[in-house]
C-alpha cells in the first residue's frame, strides 16, 4: 500500500466521519420534519449511506489498512468509528472479522455457521456483534440526545432508522450475496464477487461486492478493490 493510497484513505475516512456528525447535527436541530418527502428520502439515504462508511472505515482498520505502520493510531481511528456506528467493541468486531477470514463459510466462521436462510442467518449475524453493555450505551445515546434536545422524531428518523438500514446493507452487500454461494448444495465454499460496475458497487456498499478480490489481499483499502479485479 503506498503512502498517497495511505492519505487518500484517510482523507476519505475522515470525510466520512465529518459528513456524519454535521449531517445528524443539521439534521436534529432542523425543523426536518417540515421538508418534503423527497427531502426527507434524500436525508435518510444520504444517512444510512454515511453510517455505513463509518464501518468501512472501522473494517479497514481491522486489517491494518487506515494506518498501515501505525498500529495504535490506526486501531483508536477504528475504535472511533466503530463507537459512533453503533457502540460497537472495536477489539471484539476485529476479532470476529479475522476469524471470519481464516475459515469462511464454515463453522468456525462467526458470520455465517451455515445458515442459508434470510431471517435465521440475520438474526445469528447480529447476535454475534451486539451485546447488552453495547445496546445500552447506543439506547443511552440515542435517549440522552432526543431529551436535551427535544428531538425524538428526528433521532429516531436520520439516526434509528439509518443504521437499521445500513446493518441491513452490510449483510446483505457484504455477507449473504458474497456468501450464499454453494451453501445450500454443500460445495466447498468460495467467496463470491458481484459483477457490477464500479458506481453501483460503490453506491450499493462501498465495494465490498469485490469480496472475492478483498478475501484474496485483505490489506487493500476499500477503494482500491476494483482494481483488483482481473482484466
Amino acid at each position: 500500500m503506498s503512502a498517497a493510497d495511505t492519505r487518500l484513505g484517510l482523507g476519505i475516512s475522515f470525510g466520512i466521519l465529518l459528513a456524519w456528525l454535521v449531517s445528524l447535527v443539521i439534521l436534529l436541530r432542523l425543523d426536518s420534519l417540515q421538508l418534503p418527502l423527497s427531502g426527507l428520502l434524500l436525508a435518510v439515504l444520504g444517512r444510512t449511506l454515511l453510517q455505513t462508511g463509518l464501518f468501512i472505515v472501522g473494517h479497514d482498520a481491522m486489517h491494518g489498512s487506515l494506518l498501515p505502520g501505525r498500529p495504535g493510531l490506526n486501531d483508536r481511528l477504528g475504535q472511533l468509528a466503530l463507537l459512533l456506528y453503533a457502540c460497537l467493541p472495536y477489539h471484539h468486531c476485529r476479532d470476529n472479522h479475522r476469524r471470519h477470514h481464516l475459515a469462511p463459510g464454515t463453522e468456525h466462521d462467526p458470520d455465517f455457521r451455515g445458515l442459508v436462510g434470510g431471517r435465521p442467518w440475520f438474526v445469528r449475524f447480529m447476535a454475534g456483534y451486539l451485546s447488552w453493555p453495547q445496546m445500552t450505551a447506543l439506547l443511552g445515546c440515542w435517549g440522552l440526545t432526543a431529551l436535551l434536545l427535544g428531538a425524538g422524531p428526528p433521532v429516531l428518523l436520520f439516526w434509528t432508522l439509518p443504521l437499521l438500514l445500513s446493518s441491513l446493507q452490510l449483510f446483505f452487500f457484504g455477507t449473504v450475496l458474497p456468501h450464499r454461494h454453494g451453501a445450500a448444495e454443500g460445495l466447498p465454499h468460495r467467496p463470491h464477487s458481484l459483477h457490477w460496475s464500479p458506481w453501483l458497487s460503490l453506491f450499493a456498499c462501498y465495494h465490498f461486492g469485490y469480496h472475492r478480490e478483498h478475501h484474496d489481499a485483505p490489506t487493500v483499502p476499500w477503494f482500491r478493490l476494483p482494481g483488483q479485479r482481473p482484466q
